[in-house]
């Protein structure tokens, strides 16, 4: 081999050892270009998955805002709840004795029978072995058979059992809806005839079958006054973190993180206002589209919260919102386009300056709602002497007996000379007032209504005094014409049940008012003229 064939052959394994460099650093640039590419669609794959969890996060909350929005409008499109929507149809369910409904395969002669033998096994004997099978088969067949029989007797007997049972509970089945659904017609008729007990059960149906969000509390407290006509209501609020303090969520590209955007406070604040307002008026619209006109006249609506007292840890239950509204108010309202913060300024409302920081407002007195159960209670026993009776103790006892109740209850009072009292029978001053300074007493101890014309009169007689607020006590009971006039002009109204209530919690006292008012006066009437006791 010459020279020239050795050099050119080193220049062949130089131009293959090159061109494997170039191919290798094309595929390494290749490789390269994939991973990049690679790189760049898991990028924007994680942004667009980003911003898509972002966009659904806010897209919650804004469903979850309109949801709250809608909590009036919603009930308005509604049917109001029947109490004959309450009936119980019982479900039937169909008879189904499994395996017991299908009978048994009968045997089958026709699969017993040996082969008969050819004509050749007929000269070996087959013909008798072929007999004595025969006999054996028809043997196996008869037993099969009977064995068969008793079977199907057997299950002929248990699907009669069965049959049986289930025509039992069919049976069980209409009656417990037949005894449901006379028990409603009971309370049908209670109902109409606006008995309590009939009327309290009902609107407790009404508003248990009013549906919200599943986080929203469910407890509430029912009491019907027949003597008024009305409904009270003790509603437990959603708490102020039902309003979400986010907006919405932003994806930020430079710092690969997602955001939360804070809702203004201001909003916060307005939204739940609005929240209360459209839970207290979907509540009133309920009550009042569900019961007979003759039985609820009015309802009265309480709203509170229960929430942690920071300052002492334990559970308390503010209260947020109250009012009193007269159905044919309230049925005039086109609860479709009110604004409804200003619907419960248009009826009197007292509604809390702030409700989302749980400024709540305090009642000159609160009850417990069971104090309205008391007109059975009283008839039985108002004959014992081991409790007093209020209608029997003088005009100065009783006078005294209410002072001392405001003294237990944490006011300073006092009772005045009763020849110089001008209208005035104690005066009582508590920084824990309705509203605060001092409060006139008027305390009647009287066996009939307590007209509007006595509540006018103590209002001439806070104005003679200059005094902030007044109560009127009384053994028996008021109309509703009063009850409107006094939330209208700060005056509180205590009746005889909340009286011998109060006394009790307070005093330790189990006394009996000595009155017990009529069970159907129409709730605006004032035209019965009380008069004092003996």
């Amino acid at each position: 081999m010459t020279v020239a064939q050795r050099g050119g052959g080193r220049s062949e394994w130089e131009r293959r050892q090159a061109a494997m460099r170039r191919e290798a650093e094309r595929a390494e640039r290749e490789r390269a270009r994939q991973e990049k590419e690679a790189e760049r669609r898991r990028k924007e794959q994680h942004i667009s998955a980003q911003q898509e969890l972002a966009e659904r996060k806010t897209s919650e909350i804004d469903q979850r805002l309109g949801l709250f929005d809608s909590i009036l409008t919603d009930a308005l499109s509604k049917k109001p709840l029947r109490i004959e929507d309450l009936s119980v149809t019982p479900r039937i369910p169909p008879f189904n004795p499994g395996r017991l409904a299908t009978a048994e395969q009968a045997p089958d002669w026709g699969d017993y029978p040996p082969i008969p033998p050819g004509p050749v096994g007929r000269l070996f004997g087959g013909g008798a072995r072929h007999e004595r099978a025969l006999t054996e088969a028809r043997r196996q067949y008869e037993e099969d058979l009977a064995a068969h029989e008793q079977r199907e007797s057997q299950r002929l007997s248990a699907l009669d059992r069965a049959r049986a049972e289930y025509t039992s509970h069919l049976q069980a089945l209409k009656a417990q809806a037949e005894a449901a659904n006379a028990k409603l017609s009971r309370r049908r008729a209670g109902l109409d005839a606006g008995e309590p007990e009939a009327v309290e059960w009902f609107v407790d149906q009404v508003l248990q079958a009013s549906r919200y969000p599943d986080d929203f509390p469910r407890r509430v407290q029912v009491a019907y006054r027949p003597e008024n006509r009305d409904v009270v209501v003790d509603f437990e609020f959603p708490p102020n973190t039902t309003i979400p303090d986010i907006r919405g969520y932003k994806y930020v590209k430079t710092r690969d993180a997602t955001d939360p955007l804070p809702r203004p406070i201001t909003e916060t604040k307005k939204r739940y206002a609005q929240l209360i307002a459209q839970i207290t008026l979907r509540t009133l619209h309920e009550i009042f589209s569900a019961t007979p006109p003759a039985v609820v006249e009015a309802v009265v609506f309480n709203g509170r919260l229960t929430t942690i007292d920071a300052a002492t840890g334990k559970t308390v239950r503010l209260h947020l919102l109250s009012v009193e509204a007269e159905r044919a108010t309230f049925e005039d309202l086109v609860l479709a386009k009110v604004d409804p913060a200003a619907c419960l300024k248009r009826l009197n409302a007292l509604v809390s300056p702030n409700p989302y920081d749980l400024e709540a407002i305090e009642p000159f007195i609160t009850f417990d709602l069971k104090r309205f159960r008391f007109t059975e209670d009283m008839d039985v026993v108002s004959g014992l002497d081991s409790r007093p009776n209020l209608i029997k103790l003088s005009p100065t006892e009783f006078e005294h007996l209410i002072r001392q109740l405001f003294v237990a209850m944490g006011a300073e009072a006092w009772t005045t000379i009763p020849s110089k009292d001008g209208g005035v029978d104690a005066v009582a001053t508590s920084k824990n007032m309705f509203f605060g300074g001092v409060c006139l007493i008027q305390a009647k101890r009287w066996s009939g209504l307590v007209g509007l014309d006595a509540v006018h009169a103590l209002t001439g007689v806070m104005a003679d005094h200059n005094a902030t607020t007044g109560v009127l006590v009384t053994t028996s009971w008021f109309g509703r014409a009063s009850e409107q006039f006094a939330q209208r002009n700060r005056i509180t109204l205590i009746n005889g049940a909340e009286l011998k209530h109060l006394l009790k919690k307070h005093l330790g006292a189990d006394v009996i008012p000595g009155v017990t008012p009529p069970r159907r006066v129409r709730a605006s009437n004032n035209t019965q003229t009380g008069r004092p006791g003996p």
